[in-house]
């Protein structure tokens, strides 16, 4: 039997395989993360409306979350912040919901903050309002006061989706359409409370590259040990949305967020693939073209309620970078086992396909 000197020995003790990450660039990482990462829990009497009303989506809304500083401090790698425009303020301030469902506890923005202009954040309007950081104002200044408390945390990835879809029945609140000039207000207002330091933005990764996709397929990601206190936003949308917040940028230059748009795309860079299942094979491919992935491990509390971590291992097998769960810790709404994490327990690894 040959033995290792001493030296060796404590090495491979002290760095065991998969734990010295740094060297890595931050596409070839796998992340575990939360989805719809602000959402409170619907008030009971409310939720029981909404059953009467339609018993499949409100089982779909029947999760919630802890605070945004708590999800990161467990090591969460991946926030989901949904934001609706509110140009003068109040727009959101009165939930319908509240007397739809009379007598709710604990009390509505207490502190009065949805009376003031800017982006609100909540999930569905007058129904799913209740959020952890009710402002994207305030949902930013948590984040740089958690970075600034952990300076060598690892790269957090932000998706956000722009909300303004109507919901077409009386009494529920019309949402602001996002414009162009909306858009660059997201922009400003990301800068204005987290700082340019704390961002990797579309033309950290650009470089000298004649296009932000070139840049991502020579591999100019940057690397973890680079990349340490820093957050990555990317705007999860599509069509209209895309191209308002890209027209006059080109390959982003001068944005603050990445776009969801498809390969052969001069912005091309991150992707959402939400279904690992069905499209696991254009996944892999995409993550080995160095693109980074967005996909989900369960959806609309269906996979929690059966147990069920097909979609999770599918998830993984593809390679994408970053996966989204309602359960890093089991449900407090109904009974049910189902978590989600990697082997070890940890939300962060080197990529199973690179």
């Amino acid at each position: 039997m040959k033995f290792f000197p001493f030296a060796i020995l404590l090495f491979f003790v002290s760095n065991p395989v998969g734990t010295d990450l740094d060297d890595l660039p931050i596409n070839e990482i796998q992340v575990v993360g939360s989805h719809n990462s602000y959402k409170q829990a619907i008030d009971p009497a409310l939720l029981m409306l909404v059953k009467s009303r339609d018993s499949l989506a409100a089982r779909g809304l029947e999760y919630s979350h802890v605070s945004l500083s708590e999800q990161l401090s467990m090591g969460l790698q991946n926030l989901e912040i949904d934001v609706y425009a509110d140009i003068k303020g109040g727009k959101y301030a009165a939930p319908m919901g509240l007397e739809w469902a009379p007598g709710q506890k604990p009390p509505y923005d207490p502190e009065g903050v949805m009376k003031e202009p800017g982006f609100k954040v909540l999930h569905v309007q007058d129904i799913d309002f209740r959020s952890n950081c009710l402002t994207f104002k305030k949902c930013l200044q948590e984040l740089k006061t958690w970075s600034d408390s952990h300076k060598e945390h690892y790269p957090v990835f932000i998706t956000m989706n722009t909300k303004d879809d109507a919901i077409n029945r009386p009494g529920f609140t019309i949402p602001e359409k996002f414009t162009p000039e909306i858009l660059s207000d997201l922009d400003k207002t990301i800068l204005e409370n987290l700082g340019k330091s704390k961002l990797i933005v579309p033309d950290d990764v650009r470089g000298k590259a004649k296009t932000l996709e070139a840049a991502v397929i020579a591999g100019n990601w940057p690397k973890l040990s680079k990349a340490k206190g820093r957050f990555i936003f990317i705007l999860d949308e599509t069509g209209e949305k895309i191209s308002a917040y890209t027209q006059g940028h080109p390959s982003l230059k001068d944005r603050v967020l990445f776009v969801n748009i498809p390969s052969g795309n001069p912005e091309a860079a991150i992707m959402i693939i939400n279904d690992p299942m069905k499209d696991s094979a254009k996944i892999k491919e995409m993550v080995n073209k160095r693109y980074i992935v967005r996909t989900r491990a369960d959806a609309d509390t269906r996979e929690a309620r059966l147990n069920d971590k097909r979609r999770f291992q599918a998830a993984c097998r593809s390679g994408a970078q970053i996966i989204t769960t309602d359960y890093y810790q089991k449900s407090a709404h109904f009974k049910s086992d189902y978590v989600i994490s990697f082997d070890d327990k940890k939300y962060i690894r080197r990529n199973p396909v690179l």
